[in-house]
């Protein structure tokens, strides 16, 4: 019997996102993942449509949202009030964009729910993971979400437990407010706690303790 880990109660703000339902009855977290693309058809055929507009099959934009004509849209998809969508941004499906969030430059994004206020600018590769409220990714900065061996992920903890994913494709849970450095790489399984830091150039794996700094030497230091 699974134990009950529901963590993202401490490190995801779900009133941030329109998407806060999908979290109910759930134990882990990543266990949404392969539920993101039967939610957003659910309710994105309930939008507002004085305020959505279905510009193709299962793409829903709203009115507010601003989107480069180079960007590539893909469904199902929800982009939320004045979210931006740049130049050659590449959304591959199943993603809500939240509200006032930016998929930058050459940033590819699949399988991922966006909290709002994200910020992935620069250069990106987002799959199959969660962004919480004002979490940023510095330019460069991936999320590998599939191991070299192709076997499903396993969340390794700070104390050695192992938890079975029963995922073949799991990228990153990245609470809120926490920042990823400039050409950082997130292993498959990483989870990242609220207001924690990753320096530039450091591969991170594992759970990562909230209100942490991880340096690029591997240390992981409590803020003070």
């Amino acid at each position: 019997m699974k134990k009950e880990y529901l963590f993202y109660k401490n490190f995801l703000d779900i009133s941030k996102t329109i998407a806060g339902d999908i979290f109910k009855n759930v134990f882990y977290p990543w266990e949404i993942l392969p539920m993101i693309k039967d939610f957003i058809v659910k309710i994105g055929e309930n939008l507002p449509k004085d305020e959505y507009k279905e510009i193709k099959p299962q793409v829903w934009i709203h009115k507010d949202a601003e989107i480069f004509e180079s960007a590539y849209i893909s469904g199902p998809t929800i982009i939320q009030k004045n979210a931006q969508i740049r130049h050659c941004a590449f959304i591959r499906g199943s993603a809500i964009i939240g509200e006032n969030s930016v998929i930058g430059n050459s940033t590819e994004v699949k399988n991922a729910l966006i909290f709002n206020d994200v910020q992935i600018p620069h250069f990106n590769y987002v799959g199959d993971a969660i962004l919480g409220y004002k979490a940023h990714m510095g330019a460069g900065a991936i999320i590998s979400n599939i191991k070299s061996d192709k076997t499903n992920v396993v969340v390794k903890s700070d104390n050695g437990e192992k938890i079975e994913t029963g995922l073949r494709k799991f990228g990153a849970i990245i609470g809120d407010f926490v920042e990823i450095g400039c050409n950082s790489v997130l292993n498959p399984g990483t989870i990242i706690g609220k207001n924690t830091n990753v320096y530039p150039t450091t591969m991170a794996r594992g759970i990562l303790k909230e209100n942490s700094i991880l340096k690029n030497t591997g240390e992981l230091i409590q803020k003070r």
